[in-house]
């Protein structure tokens, strides 16, 4: 029988209840969210009211999040707060033995970064950013193509995150953390949507690492076209519309990412992987691959030949080469976005009860996260290129150090 991992949560808010209801669809044996913490008694009010509409247990309540890190009946902690107060909550965590789940977004200064990647080196234990896309049905396709060397030499990947949230220009001051973010900053805010999966198939932190960013912004109309509709005037936001970053890996691969929220557009998340054999493309849903897609010999109509390059759709070769998580749970998939939230949990928590390296560890976190503080740097200077720290102190040279088993990100397990 399966240890039971008690959860606490750590700020109540949109994110929590989004976490909590995948949480619901677990056995209770096995995880069971045994403690909640928030400063707003609304907040604690409502996530008791819905754990009383399932009948769950209810957990034991802390206005303060230092008593829910201390106590003994929490194995490990999930910390859906603000972009300015996880990192340290998830430090504090790890510093008292505990697992730290952290949400996405980016970091606000490299040096937060550090102390997350100290805290998790002195005690043993580890964050894992709980980032969902990396286990996105495409995303975990692409490893799987990617180690069986069907993209041939990695060469270029491109990634991203563009979402029109404009919406939340209509406040009228009464800013949500995002918008916050948006109008203080001008950078790369939201990069590891796009960048985690990018980074697991090209071995960051595991035999590679990012060496230099790039970053540019375009000017910022979109917020205020939404603000002076909904009557507050020309409020002016620091962030560009469009803001494009391009790294530079250690083994020469391109990385080249796209961050827009609020222009008009479909949703995206711009991901492509391109090597000497092939190219797998997002917006396309599909893959041209040597040996695998068809390829036609025609002649123009000056009698030239050239080579026609037909795109084969990746539903049709999902049978084939779906990663193993996929073929084992695309039938029994829970939680939000698709089944991601749940698959990432799920890894989260057996890293938990093992007492395993989770498979988005530490230094993944600090990597991705710091993508966001870099671009602020890029773009204040013009453009110029800004290093990234090393995180691993070097162990990035070696390969093979990550976590194993079924939800390992670095390589593929059957």
């Amino acid at each position: 029988m399966k240890k039971t991992v008690k959860v606490g949560i750590i700020g109540l808010g949109a994110r929590a209840e989004t976490l909590l209801a995948t949480i619901f669809c677990f056995d209770r044996s096995e995880v069971l969210v045994t403690a909640i913490c928030d400063v707003s008694e609304a907040r604690v009010a409502r996530i008791q009211s819905i754990m009383e509409s399932k009948d769950y247990p209810q957990p034991e309540v802390f206005a303060d999040y230092r008593g829910l890190i201390a106590s003994d009946n929490v194995d490990a902690v999930l910390v859906p707060t603000s972009w300015n107060s996880h990192l340290q909550i998830a430090e504090e965590a790890m510093k008292h033995g505990k697992y730290a789940g952290i949400e996405v977004g980016g970091a606000s200064s490299i040096d937060e970064l550090w102390h997350l990647v100290r805290a998790a080196e002195s005690t043993g234990v580890s964050c894992m950013m709980l980032e969902n896309c990396c286990y996105g049905r495409d995303e975990l396709l692409c490893l799987n193509l990617a180690r069986k060397g069907l993209f041939g030499e990695l060469i270029h990947c491109e990634c991203g995150y563009e979402h029109d949230i404009s919406e939340m220009a209509l406040k009228d001051g009464k800013r949500a953390e995002r918008e916050v973010h948006n109008f203080k900053r001008n950078g790369d805010l939201y990069p590891t949507h796009g960048i985690g999966p990018v980074a697991k198939i090209l071995r960051i932190n595991r035999g590679n690492r990012f060496m230099t960013l790039t970053s540019t912004a375009s000017k910022g109309r979109g917020f205020m076209k939404i603000a002076e509709k909904a009557g507050r005037g020309q409020v002016h936001y620091a962030a560009g519309d469009v803001v494009t970053t391009v790294i530079k890996c250690a083994n020469g691969e391109t990385i080249t990412m796209t961050h827009c929220v609020s222009l008009p557009r479909p949703y995206t998340r711009d991901f492509r992987v391109q090597g000497t054999k092939g190219i797998y493309l997002e917006d396309v849903k599909a893959v041209h691959i040597e040996g695998v897609s068809v390829t036609r010999d025609e002649i123009d109509v000056a009698g030239n030949p050239y080579t026609v390059h037909d795109w084969t759709p990746v539903a049709d070769i999902y049978e084939k080469y779906d990663h193993p998580i996929w073929q084992k749970y695309r039938d029994q998939l829970i939680g939000g976005h698709g089944g991601m939230d749940g698959l990432v949990l799920q890894a989260f928590f057996d890293a938990v009860r093992d007492g395993a390296p989770p498979p988005i560890d530490v230094y993944d976190c600090a990597a991705w996260m710091a993508i966001t503080c870099l671009s602020e740097q890029s773009i204040s200077m013009g453009g110029m290129p800004v290093a990234f720290p090393d995180f691993t102190d070097g162990k990035w040279i070696y390969e093979g150090w990550g976590a194993k088993g079924k939800w390992a990100l670095d390589e593929v397990y059957e």
